[in-house]
């Protein structure tokens, strides 16, 4: 059957027409694209194919991708022709826009010619005009010309008018006293004439001390002869019964109150224009002494703070406690000063401004209202806050001065940097100064020599006293026996203990110890203010040394260095860290530390020849001393020394005093470890002394273990000591102390093992003995060859348990070494050898005798 012409399929099948929108549509996706392609690449399956069976026809796809060549084809030549046209168009634009600016630069040279030539036309009439027969051609300079003349004519009539009415004010007050001619001007009122009048009186006043000096020179009401005679034409004959200077001065003084009346109203009234006229013209009378008064007195500010003059201050009784607290943070600035000081930022940068508008001399007048701040609120303030403070504790004190100090000195800074009169420009030099000046002046009396760095000093011991207070009585109490040359060298230590013991008791009962401060040194020493200071209660703690306690002083110490740096000078620093290091020198290193090694010296001492096993507490209590000096040591360089670099000669003394201070407190500690190898070493050899003749040589029956008691004793007593040791010394000074303690241990064991005779079984109890040892050492930090020694001390116990054959490989393996005791490279010596050997009961036999024989 077949199909109609509109449904017949050609041969090949057309694959599908795509346009430019298919492929610059949004949705466009590439995967998508080829997907729909291989899709209709399929052809639709006959009912007689099955589906998997048809064939792939790349064909479609073929004529599809030729047809998308030829349209890209066909768009890549249009888009050529329209880049063609846009760039033609460009040219053509850049073309015009050249010709635009042309013609616009030729209309500015011809601007510029025309005003050229209208300046020198200018010029021309002017110089004109200043020709005999010069012609008006520049009209607007030859009007401002005139007018200058003009107003210069009219100053000097007003000069001529001022001249006759000063002439005529003169004759009056000449011939009669009187000057009611000014009077008639002051009582028109106004500011104007006020000063005017203020002009013409100190014209008068000149005149006067220029005609009639004699009235200046004598005082009181006289009469005037022949100094005026040429002037007023009153002769010696014609005596005046009024004097001139009386009547000026008077009328000076009553028209001086009332340009300050004047003056203060127009304060209040922020007239700024007629603040100055009458301040300028108050100036002539006495450099303005008076007006500066008048505005700095009467101002507000100080009315109301002398009112508040009497006010407590406001800190509460926990602020104050907190104050004098050493391990409390430091409250800050007293609130009532925190309160002034804040206010007075307020009123000088605003009376600045004032300042700057009403005064024609506003420095001085600046000058003057910051020493007035300074010298009379500020100051009454902080005597009142420091008095106060001084009545809590000298902790309080210093640590009052130092917050004023820093709070009051942000405030001149923060002044400086307004600029005051100068805002927004910083401050003027002369200001600057006054500021500084008064800054310095308010704390001079508290800084003043060495009393601030002695206030310092002084808190600082009281609290390093009381801190230590325990542990001074703890060690005071300790009875020591005679130790010949230790005695002596802990003689100095012992003296500052009981000295510093001492001071801290006479302290506390002194009157000048306030009831707070008291109770914060009680506090501090742990100790209740009921008990008896001669009979307090102390514990082996009390006693032992405290990293805690030393963080403490140091701290205490770097509070102190920053208020040193803060409140002092550079140049003075070197000499007060100086002082304080000296302070930290005897109270930390002498009285605490070394006194604390004097005491563990003195115990190990005790234990050289002790009966009973030593008891090695004494170890651990290196280990704070230890840490604590190496604290201090690094506080004192890093701080202390380094502040002192402005001074070479201070701080070469400075690390010279370290280095003693180290150097002795080193020494003392290496004493208190070489006793302590001694001591181990004594107990050893005391121990290996009752091992029993028979132990190695037991019968059969009899025993009961493979490990003598004596060396279970020594092992355990080792053990213990390692573990006290450990708790001291770590690291090379470990090695080094165990290494000593290894090497004493190992010859006296050498020495031990060729005092018995051995048989058969007593060999496995001796190896046993001997592996216990090396087991025991083998747990310590040592030197490789101590280690390696330690490892030879196994090969000894197999000497007394191998054949013939296997002792005669020991021998040329572990013999050979020359000298005695045990050889660097981990061999015996052949008379050690030699002599372990013949222990045993087998000794006399052949084969023994053989490898004997062979050495």
């Amino acid at each position: 059957m077949e199909r109609s012409s509109s449904g017949a399929k050609t041969l090949f099948p057309k694959g599908p027409d795509f346009t430019l929108d298919n492929f610059s549509n949004q949705d466009f996706v590439v995967r998508d694209f080829v997907d729909s392609l291989a899709d209709s690449a399929i052809p639709e399956s006959r009912r007689s194919v099955p589906a998997a069976s048809a064939a792939f026809d790349p064909k479609p796809l073929i004529r599809t991708f030729e047809n998308a060549q030829a349209q890209l084809a066909s768009l890549g030549e249009e888009l050529q022709t329209k880049e063609t046209e846009l760039l033609t168009q460009v040219r053509r634009a850049e073309i015009q826009h050249d010709q635009t600016l042309d013609t616009l630069g030729k209309k500015l040279d011809q601007s510029m010619s025309s005003f050229e030539a209208l300046d020198i036309t200018l010029q021309s009439g002017s110089a004109d005009m200043n020709e005999p027969n010069g012609r008006s051609d520049g009209g607007g300079n030859v009007a401002v010309q005139i007018g200058e003349k003009l107003e210069d004519l009219d100053k000097k009539r007003q000069r001529a008018l001022d001249a006759i009415f000063l002439i005529q004010c003169w004759n009056e007050v000449s011939e009669t006293g009187n000057l009611n001619l000014l009077t008639d001007v002051q009582r028109l009122g106004g500011s104007e004439n006020k000063i005017r009048c203020a002009v013409i009186a100190r014209q008068l006043m000149r005149i006067s001390q220029r005609l009639e000096p004699s009235s200046w020179h004598q005082g009181g009401r006289q009469q005037t002869g022949g100094a005026g005679q040429g002037a007023n034409g009153h002769g010696q004959g014609n005596g005046k019964t009024h004097n001139t200077r009386e009547a000026l001065e008077k009328f000076c003084e009553t028209l001086e109150q009332d340009l300050l009346q004047q003056f203060n109203g127009s304060y209040k009234r922020q007239n700024f224009e007629d603040m100055m006229e009458c301040a300028r013209v108050l100036h002539d009378f006495n450099n303005g002494a008076s007006v500066i008064a008048t505005f700095v007195n009467q101002h507000q500010f100080f009315i109301d703070r002398d009112q508040l003059t009497n006010d407590e201050v406001m800190t509460d009784g926990e602020t104050w406690d907190q104050l004098a607290d050493p391990d409390a943070e430091p409250p800050g600035v007293e609130p009532s000063l925190q309160s002034l000081v804040d206010e007075v930022k307020i009123v000088m940068q605003e009376e600045s401004f004032i300042i700057k508008r009403a005064f024609p001399y506003y420095e001085i007048v600046l000058t003057k209202f910051i020493q007035r701040v300074f010298q009379q609120s500020v100051q009454q303030r902080l005597e009142m806050v420091l008095d106060k403070a001084d009545t809590i504790s000298s902790l309080a004190f210093l640590r009052s001065l130092h917050a004023s100090r820093a709070y009051i000195s942000s405030l001149v800074e923060d002044l400086k940097t307004h600029g005051l009169t100068e805002h927004p420009e910083p401050c003027s030099a002369q200001i600057s100064q006054t500021l500084d000046q008064q800054m310095e002046e308010l704390f001079v009396p508290y800084l003043v020599g060495n009393s601030y760095i002695e206030r310092e000093k002084k808190s600082l011991e009281e609290m390093y006293s009381s801190l230590l207070f325990k542990f001074t009585i703890y060690h005071s109490r300790k009875k020591r026996g005679p130790a010949g040359f230790m005695a002596s060298l802990a003689q100095q230590g012992s003296q500052l203990m009981s000295s510093a013991k001492d001071a801290y008791i006479e302290k506390l009962d002194s009157s000048e110890l306030t009831p707070t401060q008291k109770a914060i040194m009680l506090r501090v020493a742990g100790i209740k203010d009921k008990e008896n200071k001669n009979e307090i209660e102390v514990s082996e703690e009390d006693g032992t040394l405290s990293i805690a306690n030393a963080k403490r002083m140091l701290k205490w110490l770097a509070e102190s260095v920053q208020r040193t740096l803060e409140l002092g000078t550079p140049t003075e620093t070197p000499k007060d860290v100086n002082i304080l290091l000296q302070l930290l020198l005897a109270s930390m290193g002498e009285v605490y530390i070394q006194t604390a090694l004097d005491a563990a010296h003195y115990a190990a001492t005790m234990l050289e020849n002790s009966k009973t096993e030593p008891d090695l507490s004494h170890l651990p209590a290196l280990r704070p001393a230890i840490t604590i000096t190496a604290i201090m040591d690094r506080f004192i360089t890093t701080v202390l020394i380094r502040l002192a670099e402005p001074s070479a000669t201070v701080r070469r003394n400075m690390e010279a005093q370290k280095k003693m201070a180290i150097d002795a407190i080193e020494k003392k500690t290496n004493m208190v470890i070489r006793v302590s190898v001694d001591v181990i070493a004594n107990w050893v050899a005391k121990s290996l002394g009752t091992q029993k003749k028979q132990d190695f040589r037991p019968r059969d029956g009899e025993l009961e273990s493979l490990q003598t008691q004596t060396c279970q004793g020594i092992c355990t007593f080792l053990s213990l000591a390692h573990r006290q040791a450990s708790a001291a010394i770590d690291g090379p000074n470990a090695e080094k102390f165990f290494s000593e303690i290894a090497l004493a241990v190992l010859k006296l064991l050498l020495e031990h093992f060729k005092k018995f005779q051995v048989n058969a079984t007593g060999g496995l109890m001796v190896t046993q003995d001997i592996a216990k040892y090396a087991a025991t050492m083998r747990d310590w930090p040592l030197l490789k060859d101590v280690a390696a020694a330690v490892e030879l001390l196994t090969e000894i116990g197999s000497l007394f348990i191998v054949g013939p054959e296997a002792l005669r490989e020991k021998a040329r393996t572990l013999a050979g070494a020359a000298g005695t005791g045990v050889a660097a490279r981990g061999k015996l010596t052949k008379a050690d050898f030699r002599a372990f050997v013949q222990r045993r009961d087998d000794s006399g036999t052949v084969g023994i005798q053989g490898v004997l024989a062979g050495l």
